[in-house]
């Protein structure tokens, strides 16, 4: 199973509270041992990589990642990090070129696309789902054209991480 499909449900759920899947038995892939601050770290790598692959100018929002919990994993050892950001292309016109940049370049970036196509909404805004097993990150990207301004809603998450002996997770 899928880094996103299998995270998203848990950082949904963090987000919401509750969940959008009734398999309460999924479980993230096991990311490694790091601290919270560590995987915070690498994971705004990742989206500085998925901006990188955007290939129009724009902006990105300033948004900072977040912890939550790995479900059915000791809250105080083991976490999740997600990192929610936009991006609004300069022109209106560069959204779907965008869209179809990461499309085309993420595969080539060692990302596997496992779902795209329009989403259920009345808007019917493209999404687009990718992992990377490499660095169990899963990424979950939303055209959203009849914003003001347009943007790409893009949400990164990881798999389950462990921080290391004799530490706690820390939350922010």
């Amino acid at each position: 199973m899928s880094a996103f499909t299998l995270a998203a449900p848990f950082f949904i759920t963090a987000l919401t509270g509750c969940s959008m899947t009734d398999k309460e038995s999924q479980e993230s892939p096991f990311a490694g041992t790091r601290t919270s601050r560590d995987a915070s770290d690498a994971v705004e790598g990742v989206s500085s990589s998925i901006y990188d692959l955007i290939g129009v100018k724009g902006r990105a929002s300033d948004s900072r990642p977040g912890v939550t919990e790995c479900s059915g994993k000791d809250a105080d050892t083991h976490f999740s990090v997600f990192h929610p950001w936009s991006f609004y292309p300069a022109a209106e016109s560069d959204l779907e070129v965008a869209m179809e940049k990461l499309r085309s370049e993420l595969p080539k970036n060692g990302w596997k696309i496992v779902e795209f196509g329009s989403d259920n909404s009345k808007n019917k805004n493209t999404t687009l789902i990718a992992d990377n097993d490499e660095n169990k990150t899963g990424v979950k990207i939303t055209q959203r054209s009849k914003n003001n301004p347009p943007k790409l809603s893009i949400e990164v998450v990881t798999g389950c991480y462990k921080v290391p002996d004799g530490q706690t997770v820390e939350r922010f």
